[in-house]
């Protein structure tokens, strides 16, 4: 383990995701889109908590989930006196239980728990570079048990690297709405979140590209529609965000 790649990365992380000017004030307005002040809101994967930053802006009480130690640390150092923030280190998926967490300590935004998905991306240029070079056995925990414990969130975002597919399945509920991140040379793991998604309740979905926090389409699709749209080269160019929403 290189405490100078762990050091490396989280301060990469820190920059990207907290000091590009302007990003808060995009992201709370396309959020707003969602959530009222009040809504209970789960944010898994949250990282160094961008995005938990922008919805406690709003007034939303968040659920931030993280399941890798160092950025559960940084959580709690941004977030541990908010009244509108609880952490919980833990990943998401399925069932409750362990989890086997594959830890890129100089590129940590793609630590993930789906090795089928971390071997399928090792061999391509987008993540030339990238290497997981340590492993971390860590609580598992569902989406399902959250909402028993917290209550029912008006808007989920998951951004977990390729466990897209395996939170969603440990979900029973239609929520209001939902994000999940796409990437465009993993096709399956998107049909799979989509049609999950499409089982839980009449869904509408749109998407962005990368970190525009602007929907790409006026209208919002159907779910054949979400799918063909992300066949496009705009979609293809870059990974991005599908939003899902319930029609009625």
């Amino acid at each position: 383990m290189s405490r100078v790649d762990r050091l490396v990365g989280l301060a990469r992380s820190v920059a990207i995701y907290h000091l590009i000017p302007r990003r808060q004030r995009e992201m709370r307005k396309l959020y707003a889109g969602f959530v009222n002040a009040g809504d209970i809101v789960f944010d898994v994967g949250a990282h160094v908590g961008n995005r938990t930053r922008a919805l406690a802006a709003l007034g939303c009480r968040v659920i931030a989930v993280e399941p890798q130690p160092d950025f559960a640390r940084v959580l709690r150092l941004l977030f541990g006196r908010s009244p509108r923030v609880e952490i919980v280190e833990a990943a998401i998926g399925a069932s409750a239980g362990k989890a086997s967490l594959s830890i890129s300590e100089r590129t940590p935004t793609v630590t993930t728990v789906a090795a089928e998905w971390r071997d399928a991306r090792a061999n391509e240029p987008e993540f030339d570079g990238v290497r997981w070079n340590r492993s971390l056995l860590v609580d598992r925990t569902t989406l399902d048990l959250l909402i028993a414990r917290w209550g029912m969130p008006a808007f989920v975002k998951i951004d977990v690297e390729g466990a897209e597919p395996a939170v969603l399945a440990g979900l029973t509920h239609a929520v209001p709405a939902l994000s999940f991140e796409y990437v465009p040379s993993a096709p399956g793991e998107v049909r799979a979140c989509v049609e999950r998604v499409s089982a839980l309740g009449a869904y509408l979905f749109n998407w962005s590209v990368g970190e525009s926090f602007k929907l790409e389409s006026e209208t919002w699709l159907s779910a054949d529609e979400m799918m063909t749209a992300l066949q496009t080269p705009r979609a293809r160019h870059r990974s991005g965000d599908v939003y899902a929403r319930l029609s009625v």
